[in-house]
């Protein structure tokens, strides 16, 4: 594509992030800016230091915590708002409570971002939604042949099972997920199957309290910092950040077994260099064939990868016949 024809696109790579010229918004920036739109709460997607925020409403809460209080004004998914020259409405990603792609029409044309997505069924958020457009940018965090996600329902009984041989050995079973999307997804699958009260570190309150406002059924939990002095938690299913691992904090506890639960378990290696005990497939990204599939359905026939495996997925798509390159954006991996 020639330079001209790049200078009139919907969204641009500028060093503040994608920039949608028409709107004069940035969509997820990194670095200041005036007027950003923001696909969901984690942290390489939010940021602090924007005039102003724009997103979709479960998600401001989140936001709130995240950021503390900042120029944000919420919209409805669906609903059509204007910015500059540009129509921009927020549509469910899927992805985490509040997640949404940035629909842009202007000039004639209609551009997606994704922002980050999945097509799994999950309690926690609203599904995604397909927007039919002339270009989709798409995440490809997990965008190899090798990611392919097992039904949560299963690896939450999985989870169950491992709490009931840790019990067996007079273990615990200290599952470490990130605090928000995750922790809230295990915990409402879990509740599904078993009212066994699942036990938190002090990290996990503030993010599931968000999710029970909004509704949302994660079972019953306690605090481990509120147990009686002395209680080995033998038996018992503990939620804890990554971040706790190798702590002091794990002193607590006399015996435990440790696990992962992140789309980065589907290949076992990952799992060994970390020094997990167990390894649970869980994630709130698109695997390989979503990824595909959403392509597809979108109809658009230019693809635009953003961060993560993007060099596979372009391959596959441009053998398919679909024209794809990449955006080189600062987001992360899996949250």
């Amino acid at each position: 594509m020639s330079p001209a024809a790049r200078s009139r696109d919907l969204v641009q790579l500028r060093p503040e992030g994608l920039y949608c010229p028409p709107g004069d918004f940035y969509i997820d920036p990194w670095r200041p800016v005036a007027n950003a739109v923001i696909t969901h709460g984690h942290s390489d997607h939010a940021r602090t230091g924007m005039g102003r925020y724009h997103a979709a409403a479960p998600g401001v809460p989140i936001l709130r915590w995240r950021l503390g209080e900042q120029d944000v004004v919420a919209h409805a998914y669906g609903e059509v708002f204007r910015l500059g020259d540009a129509r921009v409405s927020l549509h469910p990603a899927g992805h985490v409570l509040g997640s949404a792609q940035v629909r842009i029409e202007a000039g004639g044309e209609t551009w997606v971002a994704s922002g980050d997505y999945k097509r799994q069924p999950d309690p926690t958020c609203a599904p995604f939604e397909v927007q039919r457009c002339d270009t989709f940018i798409t995440e490809a965090t997990f965008g190899l042949p090798i990611y392919r996600w097992p039904d949560t329902a299963e690896v939450a009984a999985e989870l169950v099972a491992w709490r009931e041989e840790c019990g067996a050995r007079g273990e615990v079973a200290i599952l470490y997920c990130y605090a928000l999307g995750k922790a809230q997804r295990v915990l409402a699958e879990l509740a599904r199957i078993s009212r066994e009260p699942v036990w938190l570190h002090g990290a996990m309150q503030a993010g599931l309290q968000i999710y029970r406002d909004a509704g949302i059924d994660l079972g019953e939990t306690a605090m481990v910092a509120d147990a009686p002095a002395g209680e080995d938690f033998a038996g018992r299913l503990v939620l804890a950040p990554p971040s706790a691992a190798g702590s002091p904090w794990l002193r607590r506890f006399k015996r435990a077994q440790q696990g992962f639960a992140s789309g980065w378990m589907q290949i076992r290696g990952n799992r060994r260099r970390r020094n997990y005990d167990r390894g649970f497939v869980v994630s709130d990204h698109a695997d390989w064939p979503a990824l595909l599939r959403t392509v597809r359905e979108t109809g658009a026939p230019r693809i635009i990868a953003t961060h993560g495996n993007t060099e596979a997925l372009i391959r596959k798509l441009n053998e398919d016949g679909i024209a794809t390159e990449a955006f080189a954006t600062q987001y992360g991996d899996e949250n």
